[in-house]
């Protein structure tokens, strides 16, 4: 049952002590449960964590969170939770678009149904909660639009072009929804981490693991077999709960930032977008040999 309005400003009154409502996608791990703790622990704000299985959320729930099942290539799953949170407190203050998954593997041994698959979640997944949402932003005037990037997002790598294609896409259409929504005091901003120490990596190289090898890439295969870069508590790796952290900053701030690169390596890895390219290349093709 939808709370009753009140008579002055037409909105539905907070639930007691909450003064916001966040929903958060993708919190049955990593950043995204680490999200919704943080949000949780900040006085104020109304959580609303969401995961494709509930049972994964379950602790969140005894916490204090609300969740609720959310597929994010679901349109209907979308539209439902969006449409229950907005009877439930009125409100969406912040949408954290958090759920996502790496892909990797040299382009042409990615099937383009994969790539469709890579995109569904960590673009279009997006896009389909902002549409949602925006409405209900646009006639408040109010609103932030937390979207969780990657350091790939901005730089892209050998047998990274899938993943990085994703998040560079993202990263455009953050860049194009900022300046739309402007007029109506609505804020987008990027958190663009490095390395997390998260099960990313290890789900990342079982996708890997399924392609099928032609034999020319093998240098690739054996510095994803070799490395724990990209996840799970590498080099330059840092704790999901620091992008957490960062995250709640974004939303909590009157003027957001539109890109919070987050950790020493993502910070620098940041720059490397501004190297020309040949040198970028030639950087890359010594590390193919060293292989």
């Amino acid at each position: 049952m939808a709370d009753t309005q009140d008579d002055e400003t037409g909105e539905t009154p907070p639930r007691e002590g909450k003064l916001k409502t966040v929903l958060i996608t993708g919190c049955s791990s990593g950043i995204g449960r680490e999200a919704a703790k943080a949000f949780l622990d900040d006085d104020g704000w109304t959580v609303y964590a969401t995961a494709r299985d509930t049972d994964d959320i379950a602790d969140l729930g005894e916490a204090g969170c609300e969740t609720a099942e959310l597929d994010v290539t679901d349109e209907n799953h979308v539209r439902q939770v969006v449409e229950r949170v907005l009877s439930e407190t009125g409100r969406i203050d912040a949408l954290i678009n958090n759920a996502g998954y790496g892909q990797m593997g040299p382009i042409e041994e990615v099937p383009t149904e994969v790539v469709h698959e890579q995109f569904d979640v960590n673009v279009y997944g997006p896009h389909r909660l902002i549409r949602a949402v925006l409405p209900h932003m646009r006639e408040r005037e109010r609103g932030t639009i937390v979207n969780v990037s990657s350091v790939g997002g901005r730089v892209s790598h050998p047998g990274g072009g899938v993943y990085c294609g994703s998040k560079f896409a993202l990263e455009a259409m953050s860049d194009a929804l900022r300046s739309e929504v402007e007029p109506f005091d609505i804020d987008v901003a990027l958190v663009e981490p490095g390395p997390v120490n998260t099960s990313f990596g290890d789900e990342m190289r079982a996708r890997t693991d399924k392609l099928e090898r032609s034999g020319a890439y093998d240098w690739f295969y054996s510095v994803i077999e070799d490395t724990q870069l990209i996840g799970g508590g590498g080099f330059g790796s840092i704790e999901a709960k620091e992008v957490a952290e960062t995250i709640l900053e974004a939303a909590n701030s009157p003027n957001p930032s539109p890109r919070y690169p987050v950790g020493q390596f993502g910070k620098l890895s940041s720059l490397a977008r501004l190297a020309p390219d040949p040198i970028r290349d030639a950087v890359f093709g010594i590390v193919r040999r060293f292989v």
